[in-house]
Parts: structure tokens; C-alpha cells; sequence
């Protein structure tokens, strides 16, 4: 009567009762505690079960355990009793003998195979599909263009404001609901037939596809193009003063170049990043969750913490952003200090050590150190992220945090002269590096004035975020090579097969049909409803946007080959894929804009404006194909057919491109005094600013005297060989202890990336995530798992909806006409907290090497 089979058997006769649900819980197994599965489930599960041969079982448990079995987000009790099965000989030759172990079995790979594997996933994505629900509609379209031209063009006119203010996707995407359901309610059904198929203004109820399209639309639209940097820089009398980058024609080539290069990478790794089921993709998560709090129903109440809920989504959501919405008032605007609590620096404010320590711009060692959510969610979304990604990242952070501290208090490459959180290049002097002084008009570096002058120094923070930046690269394909190489392989045949067939019907040979019997992933069996994008559309992106780029670079005096493309398109090959399974399982993003100016520097030495073109295509073009492979898993999970998401995301960015780049001619020209202290609104561009700075360092002094042999911090490079050698240490681990279920959430990439988050962030920013992962994914989530996959995510996607919209609010009604309040919540204080070096120098001294010294 205990097992598993006769559970179930039981389960098809009750109701859906609350009660009932309860003691149901109560006597599943701990696998199935494990995957957190709802009533429904099981009995789906239990259908499927039964139509399941011996030899199918086998075949779909190896499948499972060839790709999960070094998975961290997959049960591990479920994988280790799939293991246990395949590895009993006598159940396998003498399966008469064990029905009930093999009834069970069948059970748990159905629970797999029928819906996500993993309860974040199946909350919010429902693992049906209607392909008669129409996505790429006339409404659709209406409204997606409506605030693609809103969202561009406002994000890129207040981006060079101090503060910025920005449009994020959740604004959209909540604003679009109504928009949508007014067309819906006032539009008359009018339309026409377009091969074969009808477009009407009205088609009917504005559903859950159209909705995500639009929000798809508004993300491409959201950003702007990164080569604007570029631009201003060259333009402006401040810096380089090249006043033919005004041309229209060459800021189009290079912004259409840049937007687009990353689709033409993203629609070629498809295969690896999009369609694996481990490749969960957490941050997408939240924006799923506002689509199902819109369009799902939600089924009966469910039992929580404290009793029985019945609350749907869609009201949970309101309310949960509408108290979002009041108390960000209070941090974000009345009493500002309640975002950077720095309250133990406060009971000495002049003990440069406390500060140091305890403070926002120390270390940042608070139990308690800010009560704004869009602090405390800024690095890892505790409600998001699973809770192993958070803790990796903490104890990251916390060992980097003492290496820190024992750096600057040792005052180790002249640390103690720089205050310890700082991001920006100094002098011998300690203060702000002053590029102007060792460069001519154009930026070229002259070695007299360098030799006069001053070596660049970073802060103690910074040193670790370097170090740990050269370890996270080759981790990260290491790390892939030993977890991921079967899907990895399954990927490039995947690759071959259609690079095959596209061949094979230009020959006009018969195509053979793809064998879907061990696809395990229930969602990319329902995209197969759909036709794909085939890669050769990818490919003309991709080679359209290398040629606009090579026309920019050689069409006008930028004195810079177009290697730099390909330098770009060789990081993005080596990295995308390792980089991308990085954030499609836990979330984090690890970007390339390190080893871009590394590499960049010595490929460009001397020349900022080079060095500004290689770091642009090195970072960019890994970084877009990511982002938009992110959305690529959107529209999969949204059962969105491809060609109408590639169709949305090509022309919202093709939309959104010329729009900003409108934008900033009138930027550039019609605001007087723009990028300087004098400027109008506050348009002092502080991102130009910092962005021109980094350039100059990077582009003139050079990777050469920073990390080279003989370079001040040459010890950095050696984050390369830990690298390499951490992957392998935690791997063995595993094998030695098989059984150590806590080695399965050790990821040697998320260890690594929780000292790339310094200088100037702090552990302020990675703690407050701690207990609300703690709580949410190991309490509330262990023991209410239907009560957490109705509520989590949709909380999450809440409280950042109520921040962007109180941040917008505060913004455009306050901030804009200088309405501010001063009192002693928002006054900055006077203390040490503000950031100080350890060693004060005497008048007309310096630290460092004798000038004359180095070179």
C-alpha cells in the first residue's frame, strides 16, 4: 500500500480539494517532494506511464541521465534513482519480478519528459499549446511598434543624464495589457486574406502570444546601440574632436552593425542554448510570470504559509506592485538613506577602519544594509535565481571580501594610497588618472609626457575583479567541456544536419525525417508544430552587419582595420556557448568587456580610437547574441512560432536603431553645452565620460605595463591558470564523493564570478539576497511547492514593476524640474564613509616608482 503506483492509483479517485492536496504531499515520495510536483501532474504522469514499454523506459533514462547527470539544477534524489535503476541488472532481465519499482520509474520519467523537470520552469510555463492562437497580429504589431519607438527613443535621450532614467521591459510589458484588451474591446473586426490566411484589426480576445510578442519587441527596442559611445566621443570638442563622425551615413552603418551582428551569432547556437531543457534561462522567468498572471487561470485555492490561498495571479500581482510602487517612494526619494544603510560606519563617522569594513563603500560586512528591494535585488534576485546561484555567489563574495581587505590593509601595489572600493585609474599622486596628460589632440599616446607624468593604479577591489575576471574565461570552458560535452556533441549533429538537409534540398534530394522519439524536452516537441528559422536568415544577418561595419571602418578615417570585426566574431565563436549555458542555468551574465581591452589593447596600442572599435566588437557581439538567445527562450516557452519572433525582433531592432541614432544627432547638436557641467537637464553624460576614460587608459598606457611581465600587476594573469585548474578540482570532487548532494550546487564558474562583482559594488549588494533565497526556495518552496510556483515569480516580477514605475513617476514629475527635498534622510554625510585611502601622502610627494623609473 506504501508505494509510489498505488499513491497515484488513489490520487485518480479523489478531488481537488485543499485537504486532500495536503495529504497527498504527506505520502509522496521524496522524489517526488523533490521535483515539487502538483496533483495534476502525477496524474498525467500516471496516463503516460501506462502506454510506456520496457524498452522506451531504458532508451528516454539514459537520455535523461546523459543530460542532467552533472546538472545543478535537476533533482538529485530523481537523477540518482534513475542511475540505481539503469545500473539493476535483475530488474532489467527479470522485469516481471519488479512491476511496482518499474511502475514507479515509468512515473517519475513521465513527470520529466511530460512537463519541465524543473517546479521554477513548470510554474509559469504551461507545457500545452493551441497553434491556432495567433501571435503576429495587426494589434500586435500596432502596439509592439507603439513602444519600440517609446522605449527607444526615451532610453536613448536620458542616457546621458546624471541620473539616467530608463524604460524597462516590465513597464511595457504591464502597460501593454490594457492596450491590448482595448483593441480587443473597441477595434471592429475588419481584415483581409493574405495567403491564404485572414489579418483582422479584431481577431478576438487578446491572448497570451500577442502579449509576449509585444514584450519581445519592447526588450530589442530597449537598449541602445553600444557604437553611440563611439560616436560621441570621436564627435565632441572634449575628447576627440572628429567632427565628420557626425555623418549620418557612417552613425547608421556602425549602429546597424552592431545591433545586428549578435542575431547572426544567437540563430547559430539555437541548438545549444535554446532547446536543451537544462537550459533554463532564470531571468526570463519573471516576464513568463506577468504573462501567466494575465492570461492563466489559476486552479482552486492552494495551501501555504498560514492557511489556504485562493488569491489568483492576477490580483497577487497588483497588489504586490502597488505596495512596491508606495514604499519605493520612501528609499528612493523621502529618505534616501534607507537604501545604503551604512548604520554601523554611522556610530564613528570618522573611524576610516568601521567605513572600510561595514560601509557601502568598504567591504560592505552589514547584517542589515539597505531596505530598497532594487538594491537587494540589483546583483541576484533572490526570489529568481535559485538559491544555489546565490549561495555560491555569497561565499564568493565573502573570500574575495577577506583577499581584499588583506590587499589594502597590507597596502600591496600601493593599494593603501587608493581608497579600497574604487573603480576609477589613479596617479602616484592618489588622485583620478588624467588621460589628457599623456596623449595628443587625437588621443594618440606620447611616451615623453607618460615618462613625466605617472604609471596608472588600481584599487584593491579592482584587483580582484581582475583577477577573477582572467580566471572566470577559461573556467567557463572547462566547466562546459566536463558538465555539458553530450549536449554539446548532440548540438553540433543537430548543426550538421540542417547545414545537411538545407544542402539537400537545393539538390532537391529527399529529406529524412527527424527522429523525435528521445526528445525529453515536452517544449521543444511542441515547437516542432512550427517551422524554424533556418540558418542561412541568421547567417545574411550576420554577414549583412560585418559588411555595414567594414563600410564604416574603411569609408571614413577611423584608422582601423577590420580585423576588429573579426577579432569580435572569433571572441563570440570561443565564448558565446560556454558563456551562454553560464546564463541560461544560473542567471548570471559574465561578459567579455575585460577581455576585450586586454586583447584590444594590444592589437591597438596607442591608438584610443581603435581600441574603442576592438572593445566594441569583442564585447558587443557576444553580449547581443546572448541577450538575444534569451529572448529566442521566450518566445520558446510562449510557443511563439520562430518566424514571427525573428520577424518582430529583426524590425523592432531595425526600428529602434535608426530612431536612437536620430536621437543623438539631435543630442550632439541642439543641446547646448551637452557632456560638460553647463549642459541643460543634467545631460553631463557621466557613461561618455567614463566610457572615453577607460579607452584612453586601456588604448594608450596599455595592457602591456598593467599585466605584461615586468608590468606593475603582472601577477593578475596567473587568474588564467586557477582558471583552468578550478573546474577540474570541483569536478573530481564530485566523483570522489558521489553521494555529497551539496557538491552537485558547487558551480566553479558562479564561485569565481562572485569577485568579478567589486569595486563598486560590495557585499551590500550580494547578502540581502541570502535570506530571501533562503526563504523562498529552501522553505516555502520545500514545503508549500504549488503555493510557491503560483506566487514566487510573479512577487518578483512585482516588486521590479512598482520600482520602475515609482522610479519614472519620481523622475519625469521631480526630478526633471529639480523639486527635491533636503533634509537630514537625503544630506549626504561628511565622514569617511564617502571613501578615503588608508595613507595620506605629504605635499609634493608621490608613491610609486621615481619618475625617470618606468616606461
Amino acid at each position: 500500500m506504501g508505494s509510489t503506483a498505488v499513491i497515484l492509483n488513489t490520487v485518480v479517485e479523489r478531488s481537488a480539494h485543499p485537504q486532500d492536496q495536503y495529504r497527498l504531499s504527506q505520502a509522496l515520495t521524496k522524489e517526488f517532494r523533490a521535483m515539487n510536483a502538483s496533483e495534476r501532474e502525477l496524474n498525467d504522469a500516471k496516463t503516460t506511464a501506462d502506454g510506456m514499454s520496457l524498452d522506451e523506459l531504458r532508451d528516454l533514462l539514459r537520455e535523461v541521465v546523459k543530460t542532467h547527470e552533472r546538472d545543478s539544477n535537476f533533482p538529485p534524489p530523481v537523477l540518482t534513482r534513475f542511475k540505481d535503476f539503469l545500473k539493476n541488472e535483475d530488474a532489467n532481465q527479470n522485469p516481471d519480478q519488479h512491476p511496482e519499482l518499474i511502475e514507479e520509474i515509468k512515473i517519475d520519467l513521465a513527470l520529466v519528459t511530460n512537463n519541465s523537470p524543473y517546479a521554477i520552469v513548470r510554474s509559469v510555463v504551461q507545457n500545452q499549446d493551441d497553434p491556432s492562437t495567433p501571435a503576429s497580429t495587426i494589434r500586435c504589431w500596432i502596439i509592439g511598434m507603439l513602444f519600440t519607438c517609446i522605449m527607444a527613443s526615451t532610453n536613448q535621450m536620458y542616457s546621458i543624464r546624471q541620473p539616467s532614467i530608463r524604460i524597462g521591459t516590465s513597464v511595457a510589458q504591464l502597460l501593454a495589457y490594457p492596450f491590448g484588451k482595448l483593441c480587443e474591446r473597441f477595434l471592429p473586426d475588419w481584415g483581409f486574406t493574405f495567403l491564404g490566411i485572414r489579418h483582422s484589426l479584431n481577431p478576438g480576445p487578446f491572448n497570451k502570444k500577442e502579449h509576449m510578442l509585444i514584450t519581445i519587441m519592447a526588450n530589442v527596442a530597449s537598449n541602445q546601440p553600444y557604437s553611440n559611445n563611439i560616436v560621441w566621443i570621436q564627435y565632441l570638442e572634449e575628447y576627440l574632436n572628429q567632427r565628420w563622425a557626425g555623418r549620418f551615413l557612417y552613425q547608421i552603418l556602425l549602429a546597424l552593425s552592431t545591433n545586428f551582428i549578435g542575431y547572426g551569432m544567437a540563430g547559430l547556437v539555437r541548438r545549444f542554448l535554446v532547446y536543451p531543457s537544462f537550459c533554463i534561462w532564470p531571468t526570463t522567468l519573471s516576464t513568463l510570470s506577468v504573462n501567466a498572471a494575465f492570461h492563466i487561470s489559476d486552479d482552486g485555492p492552494v495551501r501555504g504559509p498560514g492557511g489556504t490561498y485562493s488569491m489568483t495571479r492576477y490580483k497577487f500581482f497588483f497588489l504586490a506592485m502597488g505596495a512596491s510602487f508606495v514604499w519605493y517612494w520612501v528609499p528612493g526619494y523621502f529618505i534616501e538613506r534607507l537604501g545604503q544603510l551604512s548604520w554601523i560606519a554611522w556610530i564613528d563617522s570618522t573611524n576610516l577602519n568601521l567605513s572600510a569594513i561595514t560601509g557601502f563603500t568598504g567591504l560592505g560586512f552589514n547584517p542589515l544594509p539597505t531596505l530598497d528591494w532594487n538594491v537587494a535585488s540589483f546583483i541576484v534576485d533572490g526570489l529568481a535565481i535559485p538559491v544555489w546561484v546565490t549561495i555560491n555567489m555569497f561565499i564568493s563574495t565573502v573570500l574575495t571580501a577577506l583577499v581584499t581587505g588583506g590587499v589594502w590593509y597590507r597596502n600591496a601595489y600601493f593599494t593603501g594610497y587608493i581608497p579600497i572600493m574604487s573603480n576609477r585609474i589613479y596617479d602616484n599622486t592618489g588622485k583620478f588618472y588624467d588621460v589628457k596628460s599623456i596623449t595628443d589632440r587625437d588621443g594618440c599616446f606620447i611616451m615623453e609626457k607618460y615618462e613625466a607624468y605617472s604609471p596608472g593604479y588600481i584599487s584593491a577591489a579592482q584587483l580582484v575583479a581582475y583577477f577573477c575576471y582572467f580566471a572566470v574565461y577559461p573556467a567557463t570552458i572547462v566547466y562546459v567541456f566536463l558538465n555539458h560535452r553530450y549536449s554539446m556533441v548532440i548540438g553540433v549533429q543537430s548543426l550538421y544536419r540542417s547545414a545537411r538537409n538545407w544542402v539537400w534540398r537545393i539538390l532537391r534530394k529527399s529529406v529524412p525525417v527527424e527522429d523525435t522519439s528521445l526528445c525529453i524536452d515536452v517544449h521543444h516537441r511542441l515547437m516542432k508544430e512550427y517551422q524554424e528559422v533556418p540558418e542561412c536568415w541568421y547567417l545574411l544577418l550576420l554577414v549583412l552587419s560585418v559588411a555595414a561595419g567594414i563600410a564604416a571602418l574603411v569609408g571614413w578615417k577611423t584608422d582601423t582595420t577590420p580585423l576588429a570585426l573579426l577579432y569580435g566574431i572569433i571572441c563570440c565563436l570561443i565564448f558565446i556557448v560556454p558563456l551562454g549555458i553560464i546564463k541560461a542555468i544560473t542567471g548570471l551574465e559574465v561578459t567579455l568587456s575585460v577581455l576585450a581591452e586586454f586583447v584590444g589593447g594590444y592589437f591597438a596600442h596607442g591608438d584610443t580610437l581603435a581600441l574603442n572599435f576592438f572593445k566594441t566588437y569583442g564585447y558587443v557581439t557576444c553580449s547581443h547574441a546572448i541577450i538575444f538567445s534569451g529572448d529566442l527562450k521566450l518566445a520558446h516557452y510562449a510557443k511563439i512560432p520562430p518566424r514571427q519572433t525573428f520577424c518582430a525582433q529583426v524590425i523592432a531592432t531595425l526600428v529602434s536603431t535608426f530612431l536612437c541614432t536620430r536621437i543623438l544627432n539631435f543630442q550632439m547638436n541642439d543641446i547646448p553645452g551637452v557632456c560638460t557641467n553647463i549642459a541643460p537637464f543634467e545631460m553631463v553624460c557621466p557613461g561618455i565620460n567614463t566610457f572615453f576614460a577607460a579607452s584612453v587608459i586601456w588604448g594608450t598606457i596599455g595592457p602591456k605595463r598593467f599585466f605584461a611581465v615586468g608590468g606593475e600587476y603582472a601577477f593578475i594573469l596567473l587568474g588564467w591558470l586557477v582558471g583552468f585548474i578550478v573546474p577540474f578540482i570541483v569536478h573530481y570532487a564530485r566523483k570522489l564523493y558521489p553521494k555529497a548532494n551539496w557538491l552537485t550546487r558547487l558551480n566553479s564558474v558562479v564561485l569565481l564570478c562572485g569577485g568579478l562583482q567589486w569595486a563598486p559594488y560590495n557585499l551590500c549588494y550580494i547578502w540581502p539576497a541570502v535570506p530571501v533565497g533562503i526563504v523562498s526556495w529552501l522553505w516555502v518552496k520545500q514545503r508549500w511547492g504549488e503555493f510557491w510556483e503560483r506566487y514566487n515569480y510573479v512577487l518578483s516580477a512585482a516588486l521590479a514593476t512598482g520600482i520602475a514605475l515609482a522610479s519614472i513617476v519620481i523622475f519625469f514629475a521631480l526630478d526633471l524640474i529639480g523639486l527635491t527635498i533636503k533634509w537630514w534622510g537625503t544630506w549626504p554625510l561628511d565622514t569617511v564613509e564617502n571613501g578615503g585611502p588608508r595613507f595620506a601622502l605629504p605635499d609634493g610627494e608621490y608613491f610609486g616608482p621615481r619618475v625617470g623609473d618606468f616606461h
